[in-house]
């Protein structure tokens, strides 16, 4: 079977297109940590974070771990803004979308060794926290 030029022309540029990264990580975003989803944090949570990206170009379904790394890229991207040093992923990546925990932890992450979840240091009676959600 021979292969029309045009259409060979279509399935290269489609194949090189999906290995492509098309997100940077920014100056702020490379000094942030990134932990395992079900560590246990003994950080102040600073919020939420949303990012997306697509997992599809036309009919082709991008490559899963290259979505992975721009979903984690962003969220390093935009943690910054919320006054964070580490973000943790809350949900696995759907449909080129994920949610992640933003959290200041000043230094080293601390892990809690017999319990499950996250533990937020608390706050002196007379303080509330305030815990910004960003939707993007």
């Amino acid at each position: 079977m021979r292969l029309s030029p045009a259409l060979l022309l279509v399935a290269t540029l489609a194949t090189g297109l999906s290995a492509c990264t098309f997100v940077q990580i920014q100056p702020g975003g490379q000094t942030i940590r990134v932990v395992a989803p079900g560590q246990t944090l003994t950080c102040e949570k600073r919020g939420e974070i949303g990012v997306s990206v697509k997992d599809h170009l036309g009919p082709l379904e991008r490559n899963d771990l290259k979505v992975r790394d721009e979903l984690e890229v962003l969220a390093r991207n935009e943690a910054p803004g919320l006054g964070a040093d580490t973000v943790q992923p809350i949900s696995e990546p759907m449909d080129g979308e994920q949610r992640w925990a933003a959290y200041r932890c000043g230094g080293a992450v601390g892990t809690a060794p017999a319990t499950t979840g996250t533990r937020v240091e608390a706050l002196p009676e007379d303080e509330a926290e305030v815990t910004p959600l960003r939707e993007d």
